[in-house]
């Protein structure tokens, strides 16, 4: 495998929301064929701001301040857990199909909670707000 080249790359929390964010991107491509394009741009957009807040806070230069950029992917979890729900509700999808996916975003809050408190704990220690 090729060498990493950003940080973000090799943090399991970022692998797993890379990986379920692929099968968000295909629900949204299946909700375009049936024209619901906003639905379709609001899940893609949900999604995709949280790797990219697990990428943007792992350039940070504190702690602190990777794990307020870890606060906000996680809140982009609970926003892409929100829409899931409004269409299953809707009938776009099924139950089942949509519990794996909550599923899979539940376990991705606690293990972005889980790194925060840990940068959090990490500041504490040192003192300092220091990278890793």
């Amino acid at each position: 495998m090729a060498e990493k080249l950003f940080r973000f790359e090799g943090l399991e929390v970022w692998q797993k929301a890379a990986t379920f964010s692929m099968d968000l991107f295909d629900l949204a491509e299946r909700l375009e064929q049936r024209k619901c394009f906003r639905f379709a741009e609001q899940l893609r957009a949900a999604t995709l701001s949280i790797t990219n807040n697990i990428a943007e806070g792992s350039g940070s230069q504190s702690n602190a301040d990777f794990a307020n950029f870890l606060n906000f992917a996680r809140r982009s979890v609970f926003e892409t857990a929100n829409i899931l729900m409004m269409l299953s509700r809707k009938g776009y999808f099924s139950p089942t199909g949509m519990n794996e996916l909550l599923t899979q975003l539940e376990e991705e809050s606690r293990m972005l909670l889980a790194f925060m408190r840990t940068l959090r704990s990490c500041g504490k220690e040192r003192g300092t707000g220091s990278r890793e």
